[in-house]
């Protein structure tokens, strides 16, 4: 195999966009909290050992599920099912070790519980989702989708271990998007689940259902995306956040109106708008939120 195929393999394997993604999820935890900035080495570790992490759990999840992801158009490429790269025990111990190592590097020079929210983060995705729920229960994305709360929660821990009211509220918000993101792919392609016998929602509740808890979760979500301007955040986050929402609330109910694959990718991207948009707000306003007093975001703008 040519070098470049081989490393594309791996790559696919590992899920980078999904470790990418947590990464930079992680990185918005460490510029939303007041306070001091954490050095360049804490946040580079930390978002390394977080993107790590992720892939492991990607990879985990190709380990585990190879026989599923042979019935699934969308999957049946994978390496484990095409046998582009052998399915031998000895990834399970590259997978452990892609979470130990950089788990024990943030637990010793950055703190245990940053430390503790990467090493879940990878856990709940790669024990409690892959191998726990998807087979058995529709509720496998509500409860796996608390990896993408934990990422985060590592970044604020850096410098705030303790859980704060704002660490929380972005952490909730995470928890709010995950399910809707991906119920909207799950009726694109339910298909494909009925065919590997996987409960996500869409095949044990039909689609047009499966849309109207997709919209429900959406307006949630929109609530939620209020939280965090009562914990110091101002007008430059909320106009980020409400932005995203009002796209995303808006092609959900498209979507109830007309449950197609069609319309659900376009919700599926809509999700994907609605977290860069969220991402890029507590990004902006974490850069100004660094030096500003702490205090309640709404009480100052009222």
């Amino acid at each position: 195999m040519a070098i470049s195929s081989l490393i594309r393999q791996i790559l696919i394997l590992f899920k980078l966009r999904i470790g990418v993604a947590m990464a930079l999820t992680a990185g918005a935890g460490i510029i939303a909290m007041p306070g001091h900035s954490p050095t360049i080495e804490q946040s580079a570790l930390l978002i390394l050992a977080v993107l790590l992490s992720a892939g492991a759990a990607g990879g985990l999840n190709h380990y585990h599920d190879f026989d599923i992801d042979a019935r699934m158009a969308r999957t049946r490429h994978r390496p484990f099912v095409t046998g582009t790269l052998p399915r031998s025990p000895w990834w399970l111990f590259f997978f452990a070790l892609l979470v130990v190592v950089p788990v024990a590097l943030v637990w010793h020079y950055i703190n245990p519980v940053a430390a503790f929210h990467v090493f879940m983060g990878a856990f709940f995705y790669g024990v409690v989702y892959t191998i726990w729920l998807k087979r058995r229960t529709w509720l496998n994305i509500v409860i796996g989708g608390l990896a993408g709360s934990f990422a985060i929660l590592s970044g604020t821990a850096i410098l705030h271990p303790e859980p704060t009211p704002l660490a929380m509220a972005l952490a909730f918000i995470l928890f709010l998007w995950t399910p809707p993101h991906f119920w909207s792919l799950a009726i694109a392609l339910k298909k494909d689940y009925v065919e590997a016998g996987i409960p996500m929602l869409p095949v044990v509740a039909g689609e047009a259902h499966a849309a109207r808890v997709v919209l429900f979760n959406t307006i949630l979500l929109a609530l939620a995306s209020l939280l965090p301007a009562f914990f110091g955040f101002g007008w430059v986050y909320l106009l980020g956040a409400m932005a995203g929402s009002a796209f995303f609330l808006v092609k959900s109910i498209l979507l109830v109106r007309n449950p197609t694959t069609a319309q659900a990718m376009i919700n599926f991207r809509a999700s994907l708008i609605q977290l860069v948009l969220f991402l890029t707000a507590v990004y902006m306003e974490g850069s100004l939120f660094q030096a500003a007093p702490t205090g309640s975001g709404l009480v100052a703008l009222l």
